[in-house]
């Protein structure tokens, strides 16, 4: 029962950066634009993030967690923010192609975390971590007096401050898309650019902000990994410490159908998943052959997912799709 326990928790604590990174591409392409730079993105959500609790605590002699969780919250989001407005401007103003425009984002994405990682480390003693206190401010229980209960105090209540944001994000986002009218706005947009614009819908305006805002969101799963999961301990920059959660989140993505709702029940499966190995190991199956258990789960829901034929399972009409007002 307490391995079954511990492996649960492990499941929504390792389900917490693709469910940042469900959830803000899910939002992107619900605006009509195909975004693949999500790794690239968490690279640079993760970099910036670190950096700015670093500067921070070098700034101040005793650090405050909350202060140094807030900034790197602010800069991760905003340095990722960053590359889906650069991503924004070059698929959106200019129209370029949006496949080739995302991979490239992963590619620059990527250049700029691990450059900017090691260039920190390189300067400040080839170590690029931030202290104890930020640590425990990202990894230690949110309710510790709650979790402190047996079985359901940690199941429900043991868990850092940002799974329980990711979980909140999600609910604000299928409330948002579903009762407001913005998100009604955003999803005419994203099904018919045309009509939208017809509509009196600034077309451009709710493409941005939804592309630039979901962006940002994809950076914070890339805080997650660097503070709570980089090399098993969190707070200290690792080498292409992503490690393919972003591509997961673009096939989450699909597999949730565009629902946040769904994406979290998705995001806690491929949790599960990636953790299994280290509570129900198997003495004949390698640990290789389950650490790849993830992305063999992806290439298998891709090709469920385009089997299916109903509507709502289907993508927004326009995702992909430059829109060209003059030919409205």
């Amino acid at each position: 029962m307490t391995n079954i326990v511990n492996f649960l928790v492990a499941a929504v604590l390792a389900s917490c950066p693709l469910l940042f990174g469900t959830l803000g591409e899910g939002l992107t392409e619900k605006s009509g634009n195909l975004n693949l730079g999500v790794e690239g993105m968490m690279f640079m959500g993760g970099v910036a993030g670190l950096a700015g609790s670093f500067f921070y605590e070098k700034s101040v002699s005793e650090p405050v967690a909350w202060v140094s969780a807030v900034i790197a919250i602010v800069c991760a989001f905003l340095c990722a923010a960053l590359g889906a407005f650069i991503y924004s401007v070059i698929t959106i103003t200019l129209r370029a192609n949006q496949n080739v425009t995302g991979l490239a984002l992963t590619i620059f994405g990527a250049g700029f975390g691990n450059f900017f990682g090691e260039y920190i480390a390189n300067a400040n003693g080839k170590y690029f971590a931030v202290s104890e206190v930020t640590k425990a401010g990202f990894n230690n229980p949110l309710f510790p007096g709650l979790a402190a209960i047996p079985v359901v105090g940690k199941l429900l209540f043991s868990y850092n401050f940002m799974v329980y944001l990711s979980i909140g994000l999600a609910i604000y986002l299928w409330y948002f898309f579903a009762c407001t009218r913005k998100g009604l706005n955003l999803r005419a947009v994203g099904e018919r650019h045309a009509a939208a614009d017809a509509a009196g819908i600034n077309v451009t305006l709710y493409k941005y902000l939804a592309t630039c805002i979901g962006g940002g969101i994809t950076g914070l799963g890339g805080l997650y990994i660097v503070m709570n999961s980089a090399s098993g301990v969190g707070g200290v920059w690792v080498h292409d410490c992503i490690g393919g959660y972003g591509w997961l989140s673009v096939a989450l993505v699909i597999f949730a159908s565009w629902h946040p709702s769904r994406a979290m029940l998705c995001a806690f499966i491929f949790g599960g998943l990636s953790v299994m190995r280290f509570y129900f190991p198997i003495n004949n199956i390698p640990i290789s052959i389950y650490a790849i258990l993830p992305y063999l789960a992806t290439v298998i829901v891709l090709i469920t997912v385009s089997l299916r034929k109903r509507r709502e399972n289907q993508p927004p009409a326009s995702l992909g799709l430059a829109y060209f007002r003059e030919e409205r």
